[in-house]
């Protein structure tokens, strides 16, 4: 880490967190240390907070989430520059809602992007395609780039060699790690000197997640010194992480990671852990200094260990560690941190093919500020799809197999695909749908087709 110039905060930080690795700790939460949690004020309420919040707005900045490659759908570059919606990317998207609220609030409004080594070279040349981004937050540099820390060899510890690709012996260390990139970057300094005292920080693929001014005042007239966002968990946030209470009173977030393996069926109950992290967060950036002074620069994080080969793209490739944090997992951290449930407008983000056709469906709809939500009529129920990861897993198989654009869903409960089916145009899925392929070659689903229940 010191060869490649990393600060020396975020070299203590790996080393602590290496230190428990080597101990046996893998940050497990066990249901024993925790309790469930069932009364969280709802965003619904806190209109009277909306005049606060547009008070606030001057002092307010967006933080997106920009490092990731979109490995789990068979991409190399940054997934923010994938096409989701209307032939328009994430990217273009979020830039979109910025402009809009600019425009709307006469405000300034910064937006900065957190890349990963791998994505920022991509990203910086994509924003060459919005000039206006950067001349609305003048003196404020557009991205900041996270650390990388060394994939671990998961037989000795020892910093993984993988001289075909040397790039690929680095991992960014969770988006945990955006603390201390505002630190080492400057920009936290920075921004506090600038007058700037809340952060709205989200991912790039959670369109829903716009700067919502009710929740704004509510963290500011309350004072909270962080806040995060959470929505009712339906089958398919099953792996999300939820909220829960420790012993002693905190809130705390608990990863499917951190979870005992013979607890997860238990962790996967959404009747039981009803409450699950969006990755919306709101951070008093004073509140946030204050903490990294009193911990000399760092925020003593809950380790998280993945489980990953060095090159993902080959299942034989050596297995390696991961240690990483998530950023959500500071609710345990500020003294008097609150969460607040948000509706599933507020959440639509894209992990995988399975996310993916319901974006470029009719089961969402592009809003006139930019946001991509899901339609009235689906009720706050994301359509449940299970694609065949064989024909559908990576996007480039996925795009091939639906040429005309994703099939309507809006009538959709579930789309199960087991096969290969190439779709033709004006395809409308209604209720549950599941077609099954057992043979050796690609079936046509025709043009104007009407999948229900009865078709197989």
């Amino acid at each position: 880490m010191e060869s490649i110039g990393s600060p020396e905060p975020a070299i203590r930080f790996f080393l602590r967190q290496f230190d428990k690795l080597t101990k046996g700790h893998r940050g497990l939460i066990p249901l024993k240390d925790i309790e469930q949690l069932d009364e969280i004020p709802a965003s619904s309420t806190l209109a009277q907070y909306v005049g606060a919040g547009k008070q606030a707005l001057s002092k307010a900045l967006m933080i997106k989430l920009n490092g990731g490659l979109g490995t789990s759908m068979g991409l190399e570059g940054a997934k923010s520059l994938l096409p989701v919606k209307d032939g328009r990317t994430f990217l273009d998207l979020v830039i979109d809602q910025v402009e809009h609220m600019r425009r709307e609030s006469a405000c300034r409004l910064p937006l900065l992007l957190m890349n990963s080594f791998s994505t920022d070279a991509d990203t910086l040349n994509a924003l060459k395609q919005h000039p206006s981004l950067a001349a609305g937050q003048p003196g404020l540099p557009p991205t900041f780039v996270q650390h990388r820390v060394p994939k671990l060899r998961q037989d000795n510890f020892l910093p993984v060699a993988w001289p075909e690709d040397p790039q690929r012996e680095w991992c960014p260390p969770g988006h945990g790690d955006i603390y201390l990139a505002l630190v080492t970057s400057g920009l936290l300094e920075r921004l506090i000197r600038e007058g700037f005292e809340y952060a709205f920080v989200s991912n790039t693929d959670n369109l829903g997640a716009t700067l919502d001014l009710a929740i704004l005042g509510y963290l500011a007239e309350r004072h909270l010194p962080f806040l995060m966002e959470v929505t009712e968990r339906t089958e398919a946030d099953r792996k999300g992480g939820h909220i829960a209470r420790t012993r002693d009173g905190r809130l705390v977030l608990r990863e499917l990671a951190q979870c005992p393996e013979d607890e997860k069926d238990d962790f996967q109950d959404i009747s039981h852990h009803r409450f699950f992290n969006t990755n919306n967060l709101w951070i008093n950036l004073y509140a946030l200094q204050l903490k990294l002074e009193e911990n000399e620069g760092t925020i003593n994080l809950p380790l998280i260990v993945n489980s990953k080969r060095v090159n993902p793209t080959d299942p034989d490739s050596t297995p390696v560690f991961q240690l990483e944090s998530a950023m959500g997992a500071a609710i345990e951290i500020f003294e008097g941190a609150g969460a607040v449930v948000v509706p599933r407008t507020r959440f639509s983000p894209v992990k995988t093919t399975d996310d993916l056709i319901g974006l470029w469906s009719d089961a969402y709809i592009r809003t006139p500020d930019g946001r991509v939500t899901l339609h009235p009529d689906r009720k706050g129920k994301p359509v449940v799809s299970r694609l065949d990861a064989r024909f559908y897993g990576a996007y480039a198989d996925f795009a091939a197999r639906f040429p005309e654009g994703a099939p309507s869903l809006r009538e959709c409960e579930s789309l199960t695909i087991e096969g290969d089916f190439l779709f033709g145009r004006n395809i409308r899925c209604r209720r549950r749908v599941k077609l099954v392929n057992n043979g050796p070659s690609q079936q046509r689903v025709p043009d104007g087709s009407q999948p229900g229940e009865e078709n197989s």
